[in-house]
């Protein structure tokens, strides 16, 4: 395999990868119980049973965003998706006016500080209102942009509602430079997190060196696997920076940029993000019985809808000076709130 090759493939690991909706179909009110790969052999053209059944087997065939079997019984209103790990080659990007916060902007690339659900790339269920529609849009002047990429500019990402840094190169010179420095790993990021569950003296640091693959009973999620059974090895350094009763302040620090690592890798040492409904992270893991402290971690679930990981801090070398690069950004309004809120909560329990 050739380098450049190498660099392709682990830009592609690097990012937070979506699937791709090839094919969706929602059942009438009147459907009556039939198995989805008899249901779907009727509604795609030239797809036989057999086919169908191996999708289902791989995982890439959902019911209401939930991976099935091919003996799964459609039901009425079910919604029926058939998803992959590439786009469809029809797949347009849309120039889009969405406003961008830029927080630096030469001729060679931008920084962003990217908003809590601002998805990065079209992807499953999400064709337009990307930050790459938005970048189509304000540099529909640059090569980079308008040559049918369905990801152009990109050599990392970040969730849809995961904040903060993200580098976007506007040549390709810069591209490829930058996507090498994430292949060697000698960019800089650090993220902080609201995670449940409290770090023992002696424990408050540490590193997850864990295998990370997409799950082999839900297509939408990532499984933490034994090295070298399963996955792609991923590398975490988490560091504690405040206890929070039964939650902790934390920060982390990538080696990879496997997909949704640190999420997997943060429920996989027992310590879920707070308010992850994917991983765990959105019901109460951690506390007492007391309806007025259910009461309280709900309003906290509130405050901050979504699981509470920022992109902290981002360095690498600018492409072209060599010059290093580092960038800070300050937590989103709802993680602020959500750390006073248990800050205030640790303080009353006190007194």
């Amino acid at each position: 395999m050739t380098e450049e090759n190498k660099l392709k493939e682990e830009n592609t690991e690097n990012e937070e990868q979506e699937l791709f909706e090839h094919f969706r179909v929602v059942a009438d009110a009147g459907q009556k119980p039939l198995r989805v790969d008899k249901f779907l052999v009727d509604k795609i053209q030239n797809a036989s049973r057999n086919k169908i059944q191996m999708a289902a087997e791989a995982g890439n065939i959902l019911v209401n965003d939930k991976a099935i079997k091919s003996n799964y019984k459609v039901k009425p209103h079910d919604i029926i998706s058939i998803v992959m790990e590439y786009p469809r080659h029809e797949l347009v990007i849309i120039p889009e006016d969405i406003p961008l916060d830029i927080v630096y902007e030469d001729d060679e690339l931008l920084v962003v500080n990217k908003p809590v659900g601002l998805v990065v790339h079209p992807g499953h269920g999400n064709y337009t209102g990307t930050l790459v529609n938005a970048l189509a849009h304000r540099y529909k002047d640059l090569p980079m942009f308008n040559g049918g990429d369905s990801r152009p500019g990109l050599v990392h990402r970040i969730d849809k509602n995961t904040s903060g840094l993200m580098v976007v190169a506007k040549t390709e010179l810069a591209k490829n430079k930058l996507a090498k420095q994430f292949f060697n790993k000698t960019t800089h990021r650090l993220y902080q997190a609201v995670v449940w569950g409290n770090f023992p003296e002696g424990e408050e640091d540490g590193t997850v060196d864990a295998h990370i693959g997409r799950s082999l009973k839900n297509r939408l999620q990532m499984d933490v696997f034994p090295q070298g059974d399963f996955g792609k090895n991923a590398v975490t350094h988490y560091e504690l920076l405040e206890p929070l009763g039964y939650v902790s302040l934390i920060q982390c620090q990538l080696e990879t940029g496997r997909t949704h690592q640190i999420r997997a890798h943060m429920r996989y040492i027992g310590h879920p993000l707070f308010n992850d409904e994917r991983y765990g992270g959105d019901a109460i893991l951690k506390g007492t019985t007391f309806t007025k402290y259910k009461q309280f971690v709900n309003n906290c679930f509130s405050i901050c809808p979504r699981h509470a990981l920022h992109a902290k801090t981002l360095g690498f070398e600018h492409p072209t000076t060599g010059e290093m690069m580092h960038f800070n950004s300050e937590l989103p309004e709802d993680m602020v709130q959500l750390i006073e809120k248990w800050r205030g909560y640790v303080a009353n329990r006190g007194e």
